[in-house]
């Protein structure tokens, strides 16, 4: 029997981004008591304030900086896991960094598919916070990841990301895997079949949201101009 989940919204925050209800069907990962399955994909403070994902990964293509990480830890109300590197940026500057990240609050940070095994171990031998390791392709080594010290596997394969989760998952039945879920309801449950744990969903940018929120604005008037006349 189901039941009545009483939800409360202020005026002010009621316009926010909620994540795809069929997320929820996910397993989810329990990281230091806490059950995640949804983790928004952004770094802009305005959607981490303004969502219902249960975490965020904060992931971005320039080299990762110690005061981006405390100003994104500070702005968030929910769990931040942290992009290190392991890309374009390497080596030791990858593990300063995830130690900062754990200093600073992070619940765990997050490396690039390029990231070495050796830097894997040197981290997981400094900090006690997840490492999630982001894997693009079915035939790399996820054994020899696990093995390093990966906390989590993130599968970012595209369209091929449901079926990697699922060779993945055939190896390693009860490795945490975290997956992008795709643009439509029907793609996240195919993830999430295939035995992903948690989800990943990238939001709308906040020009898209301002926009579309505009072009309302300029409707409104254009019909009231047009019955004015």
């Amino acid at each position: 029997m189901s039941r009545n989940i009483p939800e409360i919204k202020g005026t002010l925050r009621n316009h926010m981004i909620e994540l795809p209800q069929v997320i929820r069907e996910a397993s989810g990962i329990r990281i230091f008591g806490k059950r995640l399955k949804s983790f928004v994909f952004t770094t802009d403070v305005a959607i981490i304030r303004n969502t219902n994902a249960d975490a965020v990964i904060a992931v971005y293509p320039f080299t990762p900086q110690p005061i981006i990480t405390e100003t994104l830890i500070r702005s968030a109300d929910v769990p931040i896991f942290c992009g290190v590197g392991g890309g374009i940026t390497t080596g030791k500057r990858v593990v300063n960094l995830a130690l900062d990240a754990e200093f600073k609050g992070a619940m765990g940070v997050v490396v690039n598919s390029p990231t070495p095994n050796d830097l894997i171990s040197k981290m997981r031998d400094l900090i006690d916070i997840p490492i999630i390791v982001t894997v693009v392709s079915e035939f790399e080594d996820i054994k020899a990841r696990i093995d390093a010290g990966a906390t989590i596997i993130n599968v970012s394969g595209a369209r091929r990301t449901a079926y990697i989760v699922k060779e993945i998952r055939k190896a390693f039945p009860d490795f945490p895997i975290i997956a992008t879920g795709g643009p439509t309801d029907e793609t996240i449950k195919e993830t999430i079949e295939a035995g992903a744990n948690a989800i990943t969903y990238t939001p709308p940018s906040s020009a898209e949201i301002l926009n579309s929120i505009m072009n309302k604005y300029r409707d409104k008037y254009e019909e009231e101009n047009t019955d004015a006349e």
